[in-house]
């Protein structure tokens, strides 16, 4: 049977908690965090559906691991600017992980969901990432848009972080799920924060495949819901935003979905 592991490491290199391997695991860490912590997820093989929660305030979520390692940075200072305030803060903290069960893995779910998604090719999917982020700023990163939380009627700090554009008509963010899967409908929540805001009023999705679908988004804080001709991908691009003719110079995403199922969901692990 496969198994994980989970460990805690500090910056020195020390492992500060661990437990057996097994098919399910859980870490509880009765100490405070300290800058340059870190969660190694281990498998024994690459290519592993697993429900993951690295922080027991955020929600558990299905991911796609491609390698052997997947290591997560307890953020501080900036970094944690885009979780809760309660989020790694204390001296208690569940990790937990899991195999994903045959049935969760072939249900239909919104693909893009990674509340633990950062910056670089971590090996942990969906992961999000764009050319362009106002002022480089972690409230305004790609990431953000797939996190789960759709508050969006200001800008800044959690729990209203958003990727932002820089004011670059050419600002495009790339959603890669790390393996194929059949998308049906994407949604869009853009922020809403009007009078400071501005909105698009359309957008292109531009798929792995090579084909394009073109979205036509109204003034609305709400989720806009598109569906669109099932394709099976490897990743898509949102990309080639048109700004509204407003006074506002500032249009920005709040959440980005994809909803769809396993292009070929794997035999019970």
């Amino acid at each position: 049977m496969e198994q994980i592991k989970l460990k805690l490491i500090n910056s020195a290199g020390q492992t500060l908690l661990t437990r057996p391997a097994a098919a399910r695991v859980s870490l509880v860490y009765r100490a405070a965090y300290r800058p340059g912590d870190y969660i190694a997820l281990e498998t024994g093989m690459p290519g592993q559906y697993l429900v993951v929660q690295f922080e027991d305030t955020l929600p558990p979520a299905l991911v796609y691991v491609t390698g052997r390692e997947v290591d997560f940075p307890i953020p501080f200072g900036e970094q944690a600017s885009t979780y809760s305030p309660k989020a790694f803060a204390g001296d208690c903290h569940i990790l937990r992980a899991r195999f994903a069960t045959a049935e969760e893995i072939a249900a239909r779910r919104n693909l893009a969901f990674n509340p633990y998604d950062r910056h670089g090719d971590t090996g942990l999917y969906p992961h999000a990432h764009a050319n362009v982020e106002t002022r480089g700023e972690a409230v305004f990163a790609a990431r953000n848009a797939v996190d789960g939380v759709y508050e969006n009627d200001s800008h800044g700090t959690w729990p209203y972080q958003s990727w932002g554009i820089n004011r670059d008509p050419q600002a495009a963010l790339t959603l890669d799920f790390g393996r194929p899967v059949t998308l049906d409908e994407v949604r869009l929540t853009l922020r809403a924060d009007f009078p400071h805001d501005s909105w698009w009023t359309a957008a292109t999705v531009r798929f792995s495949d090579g084909s394009t679908e073109v979205l036509t988004l109204e003034k609305t804080g709400e989720p806009q819901r598109f569906a669109i001709t099932p394709r099976t991908v490897t990743g898509l691009t949102l990309c080639e935003l048109k700004k509204a003719d407003d006074s506002s110079p500032f249009p920005a995403l709040t959440q980005i979905e994809a909803w769809g199922a396993e292009a070929a969901p794997p035999a019970r692990q």
